[in-house]
């Protein structure tokens, strides 16, 4: 069998047709992921239920034939895993006990011994590596520690990461002890995922735009390099997609400073500027406004276009700039497949 378009892209291989996948593909747009999170009761429950959680990441492949799935999981996992209590409030989003002096840093577990509480984690993944068409991707990821870090010190979700940011300039050696932490830990779980049948990981850090000059190069692109390094050095050959969200220039060289196989874009940046700065060191991944997935029509199918037009010189694959929001309409995420697989070389 041909190696599964979205590996060969990873590899550097530029292809007639990009493949596709969509960030939060399994979601509360579709009506049968809502019907399946009824059924589990609620959203940890639905992730930590390998059968619910396999077939929820199922769903959209069914639907769409997309050329890869990515597990269905949570980047706050990992902080539960590691001691912190998490629950999720309705209508708002996840709430942490929060990790902001150093008594509780000390409660927190050591990154070996996050596996009990993820196992059913690893389980998802066997399950999706069974059951995945054989032409279909399948992707594990985390959450960067960075982005982890500020819903472990805000105990929430904040507009600017503000806590974070407070506590690196207060108390740096405990801000960069939970970094650390994180970073063991990620390199735990993302490396079990592959025991478990992952063919490439993600690392999402979505709030690595808010990090700036010398503390971006210290902790959204070191730590990536960290777990890049040992991930490949556990798993040679393993690809690796980073998506420092917002990095702006510092998309540029992040591929080479890394490690990173493909670097994921946002929709800040023009597909022609990324092109020309961000693709000339190998896959890019992106990066069409998540909108076009609610509003839909002849300005859905002219972005998609110019995207995968303007990427067309090397390897791509197309995806959005962010998750796909509630609020989509299925049917336009059917007219981005036709659309990109219509726009041939």
């Amino acid at each position: 069998m041909a190696e599964k378009t979205i590996l060969r892209a990873l590899k550097g291989e530029a292809l007639p047709t990009p493949p596709i996948w969509m960030m939060r593909q399994a979601g509360r747009y579709l009506p049968e992921y809502r019907a399946t999170r009824a059924q589990a009761g609620d959203f940890l429950s639905l992730c930590y239920n390998p059968e619910l959680a396999a077939e929820v990441t199922l769903q959209p492949i069914r639907r769409y034939g997309f050329d890869a799935a990515i597990l269905f999981a949570d980047i706050l996992l990992l902080p539960q895993a590691l001691g912190a209590d998490l629950w999720f409030v309705t209508g708002e989003g996840p709430r942490l006990s929060t990790i902001t002096t150093q008594g509780d840093f000390d409660a927190l577990k050591p990154a070996s011994e996050v596996h009990d509480v993820l196992a059913p984690v690893y389980e998802t993944v066997k399950i999706l590596s069974r059951e995945l068409p054989k032409d279909t991707t399948l992707i594990g990821f985390a959450g960067a520690p960075w982005t982890v870090a500020t819903y472990m010190i805000a105990g929430r979700g904040t507009p600017d990461q503000g806590p974070a940011h407070a506590l690196k300039a207060e108390n740096r050696a405990l801000f960069e002890a939970i970094l650390e932490r994180l970073v063991e830990g990620t390199i735990e779980y993302l490396s079990k995922q592959v025991e478990a049948g992952a063919e490439c990981v993600k690392l999402f850090d979505s709030w690595a735009g808010s990090l700036k000059g010398e503390d971006f190069d210290r902790y959204a692109l070191a730590p990536a390099k960290r777990i890049i390094a040992e991930l490949k050095a556990r798993h040679p050959g393993l690809p690796v997609i980073a998506f420092p969200r917002e990095a702006g220039e510092k998309y540029v060289g992040f591929a080479k400073a890394t490690g990173a196989d493909c670097v994921a874009l946002d929709n800040s940046v023009a597909p022609e500027w990324a092109a020309a700065n961000v693709q000339i060191d190998g896959c890019v991944q992106g990066n069409l406004a998540s909108s076009h997935m609610v509003t839909g029509g002849e300005a859905l199918v002219r972005e998609t276009q110019r995207i995968v037009e303007a990427f067309r010189g090397g390897p791509h694959i197309f995806n959005l700039g962010h998750g796909i929001t509630p609020d989509a309409d299925p049917e336009n995420v059917q007219l981005m497949i036709d659309t990109v697989r219509a726009t041939r070389a």
